[in-house]
């Protein structure tokens, strides 16, 4: 069993920030056995009904525990998941809880608390670029088609009936359960067409015509699925001129896997790596910074920049995803620095490596690969980077 030791670091931190975390991520992103590896932990798995039954009196059931470090994995099928959680982070600091689900607190109907101020969170997202060291499978052309779900990452073959396996569950344990939406078949149809044009702008009109639904659906359906983390919405990037376009967000599927298969891609074209390892580009960015407040930039004339980081009290953070760095089109980025002279640009390319400084004629721009991302980013930040999860 590989150990995880990002993450696990990553608990430990919120440990000693937080007597409660939180510990969130899509179905079958390893939640579980990241649990089973932390040290010294109880167990609880909330689907039994002798773990329902014994968390039936919170107040019981966290005295019982005096010290320890606990898990309760898929806290969610609880009856009043908040109240024992509340409870825990209230009235016993003495216990290390750690309670695992697929959505964020306060997504359902359930959670009657969030938790605001009481609780760390720890978003566990698809692999990221320390997992592919960890688990010896630095090949990127493998994880952007078998995708970033460790059982899915590592099956000897591309696991065809996995996704479909997953969709199912996904339907059955996290939407059904926790939102109690209905007709499915149009639910599903949403979601297969979020992964088909994943990294695309998002028309609702449009999106709610080929799913049969209405807008007002459409923008709900939305709405779960990024709650639920399976899509990410990257909203535009402004500071309100005149000459930049601030409608149309543009939405991504939460792996590399699910959108591969969406679109029926088997072998990797060039042209799909380049589209891909924006993707990648976007989940090592939340992996590592642990933060939903990215955003895109577009302009009139067509300049685009895929990603841009909002620094609060510090310029912001340009990134350009490049699947190779010789000859890269920098106009998009060239066309921000015109618009924010003191932003910082940042070119992140699959063949890249070490931080590598590029004098062009509109301004230095890094060259970075996925392993040294996160790294280079917080570095040009200077520490104003803040975790929206914390």
């Amino acid at each position: 069993m590989v150990r995880r030791r990002f993450w696990l670091e990553m608990v430990e931190r919120a440990w000693r920030a937080k007597s409660v975390v939180w510990l969130a991520g899509v179905r079958r992103s390893g939640k579980t056995v990241l649990a089973r590896q932390l040290g010294r932990v109880r167990y609880f798995d909330c689907e039994s009904p002798r773990v329902r039954r014994e968390c039936a009196d919170p107040e019981a059931f966290l005295a019982s525990q005096k010290t320890g470090r606990v898990v309760l994995d898929e806290v969610h099928r609880l009856d009043n998941p908040s109240e024992l959680l509340k409870l825990a982070a209230d009235h016993f600091p003495g216990v290390r809880l750690l309670a695992t689900g697929s959505s964020t607190l306060g997504a359902s109907r359930k959670f009657r608390d969030t938790l605001a101020g009481r609780k760390a969170v720890v978003w566990l997202t698809p692999m990221a670029g320390r997992d592919l060291v960890e688990f010896r499978g630095a090949d990127l052309n493998r994880r952007m088609v078998r995708g970033g779900l460790p059982s899915f990452f590592l099956s000897k073959g591309i696991p065809e009936a996995s996704f479909q396996d997953w969709m199912d569950a996904y339907w059955a344990k996290d939407i059904e359960e926790l939102f109690r939406l209905e007709r499915r078949s149009s639910f599903q149809k949403f979601t297969e067409l979020i992964m088909a044009r994943s990294g695309g702008l998002f028309e609702g009109t449009e999106f709610a015509r080929t799913c049969e639904i209405n807008r007002a659906t459409a923008l709900n359906y939305l709405a779960v699925l990024e709650q639920t983390f399976v899509a990410h919405v990257v909203r535009a990037y402004s500071t309100r001129k005149t000459n930049e376009i601030l409608a149309s967000p543009k939405v991504y599927g939460f792996d590399t896997g699910f959108v591969c298969y969406y679109r029926g891609v088997g072998r990797l074209a060039p042209e799909d790596a380049g589209r891909l390892w924006e993707h990648l580009v976007l989940n090592e960015l939340h992996a590592g910074l642990q933060t939903r407040r990215i955003n895109h930039w577009r302009d009139k004339k067509g300049h685009e920049v895929d990603f841009v980081l909002p620094i609060r009290g510090g310029p912001p953070v340009a990134i350009e995803c490049k699947w190779t760095s010789a000859n890269a089109d920098l106009s998009g980025l060239a066309a921000f620095a015109r618009r924010y002279p003191e932003a910082r640009l940042v070119l992140a390319a699959g063949d890249g490596g070490r931080a590598v400084r590029r004098s062009e004629a509109f301004g230095e721009v890094v060259a970075v690969g996925l392993h040294e991302l996160i790294r280079h980013v917080r570095t040009v930040a200077r520490g104003l980077i803040v975790s929206q999860f914390a």
